[in-house]
């Protein structure tokens, strides 16, 4: 049961976790995400819990931070200095940035690379353009893509909002043939407080979280497992392949 469900609308990555994005035409998928996905994140130096990673949810001006994109063609393609809310490029890996978030957040923070990146479910998520806009009717307010901070963007060609949902079990294919780049949909999207902050001005507005909540018990968009490599780029197809039923 093979159905094509849309195409790729964009693709994105987040080199450090929780700061600004990059769009980018197509990228690499890789057993661990997209290549150069959340591969930087702040340790939270007095955490000793399980998961000791700064985010936005706690720390929103994160958001305002830009990672300067690595030279095209660099592989991996990651960056070696961040851009602060101020315009200040200071190196990645320096103790000047993690100073300065330090300071905004009160407490001492670590940058930290690891080579198969951060994330908090899944490697890979997966929104649709007709959820976003759905959401952003609900809530009467623009919803940015970015809010929702996707790998993969979807436009579907029957846009039905959280049409995601029903892809969960199944497997959703990245282009044409047998060898086409593949995800397992592992689980839906539970969203959190991140979605309500502009990603320009790091401010918090409630309304979208309410409206995913009200209408879809929180949940906006899917996450996945990678199961085959490859390429992916804007314009390519996406199908979904529903799971074998067994008796």
């Amino acid at each position: 049961m093979r159905t094509r469900v849309g195409v790729i609308a964009s693709v994105h990555r987040y080199p450090v976790k929780s700061m600004a994005g990059e769009w980018v035409g197509g990228a690499m998928l890789g057993w661990h995400g997209v290549e150069g996905d959340r591969r930087f994140a702040l340790r939270r130096v007095s955490e000793s819990g399980g998961f000791p990673w700064l985010s936005a949810s706690r720390c929103a001006d994160l958001l305002r931070y830009t990672p300067l994109a690595a030279p095209d063609g660099a592989s991996p393609p990651l960056p070696s200095h961040v851009r602060t809310p101020e315009g200040e490029a200071l190196p990645i890996l320096g103790g000047a940035l993690a100073a300065d978030v330090a300071r905004r957040l009160g407490a001492p923070v670590e940058m930290m690379r690891l080579d198969h990146g951060v994330f908090d479910e899944a490697d890979v998520s997966v929104i649709a353009t007709s959820t976003i806009e759905e959401v952003s009717r609900l809530a009467g307010m623009p919803a940015d893509p970015r809010r929702f901070r996707p790998n993969v963007l979807v436009r579907l060609e029957a846009p039905v909002a959280f049409g995601e949902d029903a892809w969960v079990g199944g497997v959703i294919t990245f282009g044409e043939g047998e060898t086409a780049p593949a995800m397992a949909v592992t689980l839906r999207d539970l969203r959190c407080s991140m979605i309500g902050l502009d990603p320009d001005t790091a401010e918090a507005s409630p309304e979208l979280l309410k409206a995913v909540a009200r209408v879809n018990q929180t949940h906006a968009g899917v996450y996945g497992a990678v199961v085959r490599t490859g390429a992916i780029s804007v314009g390519m197809p996406v199908w979904w392949i529903r799971a074998a039923v067994r008796d």
